[in-house]
């Protein structure tokens, strides 16, 4: 009874009521992760992920283009001024106006004295222009001719009624009411496989994936995070605020030492074919995050096993280093050049000012 009696005791019952989730649906996450895609592992400060997502996409399209397209695709939009060119106009007052008559009328009078002495000499000038050598005439005539000449073809361009122009911008399509265009472009842009790049639960905290859909004639995962790196060093320019590392990943298989060793043949025969005249030095990276199952040593020898007997292992000055993350069950394996140069392919620390 004194439970029944306490004033309010209902109500919190019908608002717990009210917030339980009754046949709603369940909210999915990111796409997870998944071995066979390529992309870049990147990593981020942690609790910033979905900002260093949409950073990473922007960047990743913009060096993509840069690669296609060549430098020259920005120019465009570098011609268009930053900022609008503003003239003064000034404007009399009415006051102002009839004060500034008298002088205006001075300097007109002076004028038209100027110019009806100056009529004087101009006919004295004519008469020696008559007697000058016949050569002058000619050209002179010549000239006439071509002002004739040229008089009738504009005439005729502007009796010629203009062509009626299309608006700029529309494009002829199919008769279909506005509704359905919308719901097809909607549907163009909401299609995760027409776009470039598109961003994949890691599971793990300060590391994003980016997954790109590699048409054939594009460049690879290496060649955009080169072009990027590259940049950023020559430039010296802040590109981001959280992303920190762009390494790129070029196969992705389960983590285990029968399926590395298996996926990473295709990768080692682009990279250190069997005959060549000049071998090569490579390093083995290797770097897990939420896995302890698996042995650091036992996957440093199963790539270094791999890589044919011309080339050798050097630590201190490789010229390609095999970069092996691990990330839950997941392996990313990918082959980059000058990563100590680089700075680890860290976007922050080749952007500061003391690198």
């Amino acid at each position: 009874m004194a439970a029944e009696n306490q004033p309010g005791s209902n109500n919190n019952k019908g608002k717990k009521r009210k917030f339980l989730p009754h046949g709603k649906p369940v909210k999915k996450g990111l796409y997870p992760l998944r071995p066979g895609v390529q992309g870049f592992f990147i990593t981020c400060d942690g609790g910033r992920e979905r900002q260093a997502t949409n950073e990473a996409l922007n960047l990743l399209e913009s060096f993509y283009e840069e690669l296609v397209h060549g430098s020259d695709s920005g120019s465009k939009c570098k011609a268009i001024p930053t900022k609008p060119v503003n003239k003064i106009i000034k404007f009399k007052d009415s006051d102002s106006s009839s004060d500034e008559d008298e002088p205006l009328l001075a300097k007109k009078e002076e004028v038209l004295e100027h110019e009806e002495e100056s009529e004087k000499p101009i006919e004295n000038k004519k008469d020696k222009v008559e007697d000058e050598s016949p050569h002058r005439e000619d050209s002179q005539a010549e000239k006439h001719e071509q002002e004739n000449d040229s008089t009738p073809v504009k005439r005729q361009c502007l009796e010629k009624d203009p062509p009626a122009r299309e608006p700029v911008g529309l494009v002829v399509t199919e008769n279909k009411p506005i509704d359905e265009l919308i719901e097809d472009e909607l549907s163009e842009l909401g299609d995760r496989n027409k776009r470039h790049f598109v961003s994949l639960d890691s599971g793990c905290n300060g590391c994003i994936f980016v997954q790109m859909h590699r048409r054939p004639g594009d460049p690879s995962p290496v060649a955009v995070a080169k072009q990027m790196i590259s940049s950023a060093a020559s430039t010296k320019k802040h590109m981001s605020r959280f992303i920190l590392r762009v390494l790129p990943a070029e196969v992705t298989c389960y983590a285990s030492e029968e399926e590395i060793s298996k996926s990473i043949k295709p990768l080692i025969e682009q990279y250190f074919p069997l005959d060549t005249s000049s071998p090569l030095k490579f390093a083995v990276l290797y770097e897990a995050r939420s896995n302890t199952g698996i042995e650091r040593m036992t996957i440093i020898n199963a790539v270094a096993k791999s890589v044919p007997q011309p080339h050798k292992v050097d630590l201190k000055n490789p010229d390609k280093t095999i970069i092996v993350q691990i990330a839950k069950t997941i392996c990313l394996i990918g082959v980059v050049e000058k990563y100590k140069e680089f700075a680890k392919y860290n976007l922050r620390q080749l952007t500061s000012p003391e690198q």
